[in-house]
């Protein structure tokens, strides 16, 4: 069973940066961040997996890095210049060796304009 706390959300303003991390328990090999903004569908933002290869929604290119840290467990999102658009509650997604997807609780990150 894997387990997926985020960490690092909250309030911060336009052109402002935030960084969330995601702790995993168990043997995990993708990982990922997700958002859903106000009244809108979960969407990808950022994914990567275990060795490394990352992809991007176009909305977050050049603003926001996904990174890990294999030993620790942990994946990372450093969101810069951010956009009251990117206001949104945003999901860490695990998958493990059987592929069998795992989401985090959730953090709300809130960009005032």
């Amino acid at each position: 069973q894997v387990q997926l706390v985020e960490s690092g959300g909250g309030l911060v303003q336009a052109g402002g940066s935030l960084t969330l991390s995601c702790a995993a328990s168990g043997r995990i090999n993708n990982m990922g961040w997700y958002r859903q903004p106000p009244g809108k569908q979960r969407e990808l933002v950022a994914s990567i997996t275990r060795g490394g290869r990352t992809n991007y929604s176009d909305s977050v290119k050049g603003r926001f890095t996904i990174s890990r840290d294999n030993a620790k467990n942990m994946a990372f999102l450093q969101m810069n210049s951010l956009k009251s658009e990117d206001t949104a509650v945003y999901y860490c997604k695990a998958d493990n060796p059987l592929q069998r997807e795992y989401w985090g609780q959730g953090t709300q990150v809130t960009v005032s304009s």
